[in-house]
């Protein structure tokens, strides 16, 4: 668990560099000025589905599956509320730069649920390679 907080971590910071440099050279016009809170967002939305998952697989390994479904599920279901809440609250009006919050809206939930699986996968692999009991 540490290992992915260290690696969430710069992975964030990573991130937030980028988006800061992209501010500073392009402005509003890329970087949307609800960007910093985005990234917290993604931030906080990726720690809290990986503790939940990390806590059902300690209870119960066997629910391994379960657990990560049902927090691709909320982390659907809460971005989902995000766009939603964003639009509803003026977002959608002309000039209010959507098409740019849009697109680091889903930049931001593809690379963090791309990291989310990369860390899953790479710490499954020990798993994998025990010997299997069934043969």
């Amino acid at each position: 668990m540490n290992r992915f907080l260290r690696n969430l971590l710069i992975f964030s910071i990573l991130l937030g560099a980028g988006i800061y440099a992209l501010r500073l050279q392009y402005g509003a016009a890329v970087v949307h000025p609800h960007a910093d809170w985005l990234l917290l967002f993604f931030v906080v939305l990726t720690a809290l589905t990986f503790w939940l998952t990390w806590r059902a697989f300690q209870r119960d390994p066997e629910s391994l599956m379960t657990a990560w479904f049902s927090t691709t599920a909320l982390r659907l279901v809460l971005a989902l509320v995000v766009v939603v809440t964003y639009l509803v609250r003026g977002g959608a009006k002309a000039g209010n730069s959507t098409w740019t919050f849009l697109g680091l809206f889903f930049l931001l939930y593809f690379l963090y649920t791309g990291f989310e699986v990369w860390n899953v996968v790479t710490n499954l692999r020990p798993f994998s390679k025990q010997p299997s009991d069934e043969a």
